[in-house]
């Protein structure tokens, strides 16, 4: 198969039928599989009702396998060896490490290098990596596919590998146009450089593997003075898509990936605009792990999304549910992460944040601790967000206020900050 971008969506029909087919035989290779797939008729996986035939994989079933029988029964060995491995982010319960060979390399850097076309990145640009360089895949992947794109890559890590104020102090001496990183490291760097009276000069970030909400994408994109381009993807399958247009959700790359989102409980296909269980099968990246209609637990809504804006708009987008965000349950009231931290960050005198739900004296109760920008009445400040929170979540909370820079440095040593606390 080529690594060139379709021209057409009929071009991406005919690159499914065949590849849906060559997943299934990739698939009937391994022990697992074959006897899951032994009724399949292959001349007819065209045909929705015979590709439902398919059982569906989740995490429930990987979990339940050891180490040796997932090496040797659901994987296969391919024809061109293992090149490295990728490990899983640890819905397993004990991450699995997913085997990767050359030819499925090829499709993974090139589905990575996509990202930088969506952000609008040029030949030439020079980015900062934050994500970690370990054996997550993230971050090494991004600075290998930089190479072609043109672009310059300073591999400098998270900040357990690279400080956070060497990290701002390479930014300002080698002045990166692209920084790339998981949005609460961007968001503690910003605060760090707010702090140290530190312009960041960055043009444009690009977020991976949380949620970004409408109000920390608004507060990055200030403190940054930068566009967030947020990417979508799964280590069981490699990156998925992007953003081409901030907040409208990921085109996926459907050549590469076979997409379905359905009714979580019927698992029939939903209507364009619903919300449904993402499912996918990988059509290149299985020669190895033959993922065949593999649940991530994701809640998505589909757009075919046909605009005609640019060679991505070949493909279709997806945009999350974020119905599986995390909540604190206060005194009988849900109070989502989600939409408290969209809350919080449209306050452009918020610096940061941190909540906590705790129990004083056998009553729950609700913590804000803040920090405000310079120049900010803090005490001012505490006074407004406790009325405002009390009015908009029927909660009044205990709002702190703190020293500016005391949360980064209590995130200094996370990649992902501990931003919502249950102390009870």
């Amino acid at each position: 198969m080529s690594l060139s971008l379709p021209k057409s969506r009929a071009e991406i029909r005919r690159i499914q039928a065949e590849r849906k087919r060559h997943a299934v035989e990739q698939a009937l290779r391994s022990p697992f599989w074959r006897p899951r797939l032994e009724k399949l008729r292959l001349e007819r996986l065209e045909d929705p009702d015979e590709w439902r035939r398919i059982p569906i994989l989740d995490k429930d079933t990987l979990r339940a396998m050891s180490d040796e029988r997932f090496y040797n029964e659901f994987c296969v060995k391919p024809a061109d060896g293992i090149q490295e491995y990728w490990r899983s982010g640890g819905v397993t319960g004990q991450p699995l490490f997913y085997p990767r060979s050359f030819r499925d390399m090829e499709y993974g850097l090139e589905a990575f290098a996509r990202t930088f076309d969506c952000a609008g990145a040029e030949r030439g640009e020079r980015s900062h990596i934050s994500f970690p360089l370990g054996i997550h895949p993230v971050g090494q992947v991004f600075a290998r596919c930089a190479a072609s794109r043109g672009i310059t890559v300073n591999w400098a890590g998270s900040g357990t590998s690279t400080p956070s104020l060497l990290q701002l102090e390479l930014i300002q001496r080698l002045k990166p146009t692209i920084w790339l990183g998981m949005s609460s490291y961007a968001l503690h760097l910003a605060n760090l450089a707010e702090a140290r009276g530190m312009e960041l000069g960055v043009r444009r970030l690009m977020t991976s593997a949380e949620p970004v909400s409408q109000g920390k994408r608004e507060k990055l994109e200030r403190s940054w003075g930068a566009r967030l381009t947020d990417t979508f993807g799964m280590t069981e399958v490699g990156m998925m898509g992007a953003e081409d247009k901030p907040s409208t959700g990921f085109r996926v790359w459907t050549d590469m990936y076979y997409i379905e989102v359905l009714d979580a409980k019927s698992l029939e296909p939903v209507k364009e605009g619903e919300t449904g269980t993402l499912i996918v099968t990988a059509l290149c990246s299985n020669n190895v792990t033959p993922f065949l209609r593999w649940s991530s637990g994701d809640l998505v809504t589909y757009s075919d999304a046909d605009d005609g804006a640019g060679p991505y708009s070949v493909f279709p987008r997806i945009k999350h549910a974020h119905r599986t965000s995390g909540f604190f349950k206060v005194r009988g009231i849900n109070l989502g992460h989600q939409d408290l931290e969209d809350f919080m960050f449209r306050h452009a005198e918020i610096g940061d944040f941190r909540a906590e739900a705790l129990n004083e004296g056998g009553n729950d109760v609700l913590r804000l601790s803040i920090e405000c920008r310079r120049g900010v009445d803090g005490s001012a400040l505490c006074r407004m967000i406790a009325g405002e929170v009390k009015s908009k979540f029927e909660l009044l909370p205990q709002v702190v206020l703190l020293e500016t820079g005391t949360l980064a440095r209590e995130f200094e040593a996370n990649i992902k900050a501990s931003r919502f606390v249950d102390r009870r």
